[in-house]
């Protein structure tokens, strides 16, 4: 079916808007014309391995308007919510450079002290060792709670994927006996109220554009957003059936938004 006019479009980045160093076919035309028509527009992604300015740099390369204020990622919601639960809590971090430069640039200490540590966050990690496990394993059965950034099982690269948080969160709930507290990323209410601050559009007026059914699509739906699923990334008609949430519209690119 054709896709109607939304005042405000979310748009997921890996897998979305493009892959890998590559924008993904239509994607930069889409946005373009969606700005020419006075469109809003927020940059969403779950990976917490480049930080927001990070995303413009890398936005504006492919060809793509961005500006800082229109994107969130999932360490800009952790540290949201590490201020209004957690403020001030010293943090152990299994994740990457950018991650920890949020968090501590947000004011919260770091430690590998089991006994200072407050809090846990397990990310998307590709320097994850079990020296990282250990400290978090010891720090939890201290009394550290355990939250994570995003729940991915993979996070799409060109010609395949590679483990993303969900394998980081599982190693450290496996050895500790002990459950995730909170994930913020897609699909959590979390990033959504986040997104529709920065709109400030009712979610009836918006339309959520991702790769993914377990993560934009569900997060969408849980919104009250319409949402389009796009056939360039994670998900395929195949996964259809088993999703929680179905796609408003499924499309194989981002041309039907034309």
């Amino acid at each position: 079916m054709p896709i109607p006019h939304y005042d405000g479009y979310i748009f997921d980045l890996d897998g979305t808007l493009y892959l890998g160093e590559v924008a993904l076919p239509g994607a930069v035309e889409v946005l373009a014309s969606l700005r020419a028509a006075g469109r809003r527009v927020v940059f969403l992604s779950n990976n917490p391995t480049k930080t927001r300015a990070q995303y413009v740099v890398k936005l504006q390369g492919l060809g793509f308007q961005a500006d800082l204020a229109e994107v969130v990622n999932s360490s800009y919601v952790l540290v949201q919510w590490l201020r209004e639960h957690a403020p001030g809590a010293t943090l152990f971090v299994c994740g990457e450079a950018p991650l920890i430069g949020e968090l501590t640039a947000a004011g919260f200490p770091l430690s590998e002290q089991a006994d200072a540590i407050a809090v846990v966050v397990a990310s998307f990690d590709r320097t994850f060792t079990y020296h990282k496990l250990q400290v978090a394993f010891d720090a939890i059965r201290a009394g550290a709670c355990l939250v994570a950034t995003n729940p991915d099982r993979f996070c799409p690269v060109p010609g395949g994927g590679e483990p993303d948080a969900a394998a980081i969160i599982a190693a450290i709930e496996a050895c500790t006996n002990t459950r995730c507290l909170v994930n913020v990323g897609k699909p959590s209410p979390l990033m959504a109220r986040t997104v529709s601050a920065l709109l400030q559009l009712p979610p009836a007026r918006c339309l959520l554009v991702g790769d993914r059914l377990l993560t934009d699509i569900a997060m969408g739906a849980g919104a009250g957003m319409d949402t389009l699923l796009v056939l360039t990334g994670d998900s395929t008609r195949a996964d259809l059936p088993d999703a929680p949430a179905q796609p408003t519209y499924i499309a194989a690119t981002l041309h039907a938004l034309l």
